[in-house]
């Protein structure tokens, strides 16, 4: 059988592709699918899948399952989806960045799931970083706009030495407790199923963590009791910026002191806002700016944005920058306060291998130059990141228990 990969960055047009593709209009290199009956793998068909069982009331994916696809895990998810696409024997499979939002353990998983069905069908993955290559695929192409071309090399992006100083923040934030957070047997359990058990943990100022897990493993639970979100951490050991969880403090008491992304948060920020006034709009913690920035505010996003190399970019409307392009933005956004603590949730998620190493080396500096703790959420062990420590959630019968790795 022959498999393919297309590799999909920012200058690919992927939906019109697919679009057309499954209308009729097959590329060269394809051309041997051509009159074949074929089946899409994508998040679009999980979507539409999840929403047909909610509107209809009945298992269309998970019929053996006690639970609905849509309380599933990512991982669980896909599988469900692939031996439901698979049922009807198509000659060939197109996958959709199949690998994303998945954690290392079930990316393996998948790929030796994919290598079985390699052997009776056709594949065809559109992915966008190399380390998803699986080993049997026997062309690699690039998708420029709609249109396939060769994929030119296999040499992995290097990231550009930035030679500026990080730009300074607005005003200091004093901080002088040894310790930012700290879990001290912090258990959690909904609906008497447990999530995490007796975890304890403690993040320090200018420290640089990397927290891992598998899908489900309770990372996002985790968060969530650190930046004030989740009212499970009251009446535990949970210390937050020096005061007990529930002594007194609010969640903006909390959150001021946070700077936060996770790439769902694009989708909250309407569209006619300049990358300029994004920038701004962080000093304000408001999603977009409504007032005048003042002119020490406009020479701060200068800074940033000369910083990062997107300065002739200002005056562009943000939804018109590349997704590599707004990502660094967020990121520059969360960072603009030079915050006690830079939360950062799966902030590479769909991005291509050149975006990637950009941004990473981004939080790297920001590391080396400022005094901000960094907590970076990822199911990948990112290539060029250096965290100084590495906390990972393991799944057990009892919970997620939390194991710091050198």
């Amino acid at each position: 059988m022959k498999h393919l990969a297309i590799f999909i960055d920012n200058n690919s047009s992927k939906t019109l592709f697919l679009e057309e593709f499954f209308s009729g209009s097959i590329p060269q290199p394809l051309q041997f699918l051509t009159g074949k009956r074929g089946a899409l793998f994508a998040k679009s068909e999980l979507l539409k899948m999840i929403s047909e069982e909610e509107r209809h009331d009945r298992r269309l994916l998970a019929e053996n399952l006690s639970q609905p696809i849509r309380s599933l895990s990512s991982g669980e998810q896909k599988k469900a989806l692939l031996t439901h696409v698979l049922r009807d024997n198509p000659y060939y499979l197109v996958l959709d960045s199949p690998f994303d939002n998945l954690d290392i353990q079930s990316q393996n998983d998948l790929k030796e799931r994919l290598e079985t069905v390699a052997r009776s069908t056709s594949l065809v993955l559109l992915i966008n970083r190399r380390e998803d290559l699986p080993s049997f695929i026997t062309e690699k192409y690039r998708l420029d706009g709609k249109f396939l071309s060769p994929q030119p090399t296999d040499e992995r992006p290097k990231a550009p030495g930035r030679s500026l100083p990080l730009p300074p923040p607005p005003k200091v934030l004093q901080y002088t407790d040894p310790v930012l957070v700290e879990f001290r047997n912090v258990s959690v359990s909904f609906d008497q199923r447990p999530i995490l058990k007796n975890i304890n943990w403690t993040i320090r100022p200018e420290s640089f963590w990397q927290l891992i897990g598998r899908n489900g493993s309770g990372k996002t639970t985790l968060l969530s009791m650190i930046t004030g979100d989740n009212s499970k951490g009251y009446g535990q050991d949970l210390y937050i910026f020096g005061k007990r969880k529930g002594s007194g403090e609010s969640v903006w008491d909390i959150k001021k002191n946070i700077g936060y992304f996770t790439p769902s948060m694009t989708d909250l920020f309407p569209g006619h806002h300049t990358t300029e006034h994004m920038l701004i709009s962080g000093l304000h913690d408001s999603v977009g700016l409504y007032v005048l920035p003042t002119e020490t505010e406009q020479l701060l996003a200068k800074e940033w944005l000369l910083y990062i190399g997107l300065w002739n970019k200002k005056e562009v409307y943000f939804h018109d920058l590349t997704m590599g392009e707004q990502r660094l933005i967020m990121l520059v956004r969360a960072m603009i306060k030079h915050p006690w603590l830079l939360i950062l949730d799966e902030p590479t998620a769909g991005l291509d291998d050149q975006s990637a190493t950009l941004f990473v080396e981004l939080v790297n500096q920001i590391s080396k130059q400022s005094r901000t703790a960094i907590l970076y959420v990822s199911h990948r062990y990112e290539v060029g990141l250096i965290p100084t420590d590495i906390f990972e959630l393991r799944k057990g019968d009892q919970g997620a228990t939390g194991i710091i790795n050198p």
